[in-house]
């Protein structure tokens, strides 16, 4: 990001002011980040959203490609200790994946695993409660980010989310990497990490990681804002859920069940 002489010399005088918190200051940064240009090229949308239809997503239950591909590009480690993991996608149940209505409707789903991660709220309770800006929704497209610099291992933003999305490195996540993608930063010991919605690839023009890998073409990326798109399309014409819409978050990952 560059930042232009006019911004740099508000943004310091009004911090000897005092006029601006630590907060309205990541604020004005973050706002000169998303009013810069985007790159030739990249994937743009008003609100990017995910659907994943597990009717296809079941041909495969044992398939695993879109979590090998997420968590290699993003040097996601692989801890032993089930209780300190870090990840980014995973498969759940449907029992523990969604609110259950029935003991009759959990049993037509109970055998069904889910592909389930970050569900990018559009009322995200962790962006509410970071208290240093370090987890934030991208106004221009929804995304809801993640600076791990700005990360100072509260983990409130983990205490917030009611889907289970965000894990916390214990340790040093490095020495769980066979290999490494120089291409991404790995993370460090204290920090909360999850998924971006690949937005580094976004923003050279590729989709994200687990839509390019899944083989059943289960997993649609769009523009929600976009009625012509083809998640849009697929939102219309079939029976979608989301999870836990009862808690007011709204996601913004859809699932034909």
């Amino acid at each position: 990001m560059s930042m232009d002489r006019k911004l740099f010399l508000k943004i310091t005088g009004c911090a000897l002011a005092g006029a601006f918190t630590g907060e309205q200051l990541l604020q004005v940064v973050d706002a000169q980040a998303e009013a810069a240009s985007p790159a030739p090229g990249a994937l743009k949308a008003k609100r990017w959203g995910m659907l994943i239809d597990t009717r296809k997503c079941r041909r495969a239950d044992d398939c695993d490609k879109c979590i090998q591909a997420c968590h290699e590009i993003h040097n996601v480690p692989s801890v032993p200790d089930k209780t300190r993991e870090v990840k980014w996608i995973w498969k759940e149940s449907y029992e523990h994946a969604f609110s259950v209505e029935s003991e009759y409707a959990n049993e037509a789903f109970e055998q069904r695993l889910l592909p389930v991660f970050c569900n990018h709220c559009d009322e995200p309770p962790c962006v509410r409660v970071c208290p240093t800006g370090a987890t934030w929704k991208r106004e221009s497209d929804g995304i809801v980010m993640m600076d791990w610099h700005r990360c100072i291992g509260c983990r409130y933003c983990m205490a917030a989310c009611p889907y289970g999305s965000r894990s916390f490195n214990w340790s040093d996540p490095r020495k769980y990497l066979e290999r490494t993608n120089a291409g991404f930063p790995t993370r460090t010991k204290g920090v909360v990490e999850k998924c971006t919605f690949c937005s580094e690839r976004l923003a050279i023009g590729e989709p994200p990681a687990c839509v390019e890998a899944c083989p059943e073409k289960a997993m649609i990326f769009g523009d929600l804002a976009d009625p012509k798109s083809e998640i849009r399309r697929l939102i219309r014409e079939e029976r979608t859920d989301r999870r836990k819409t009862e808690l007011g978050t709204n996601p913004e990952v859809f699932y034909i069940l």
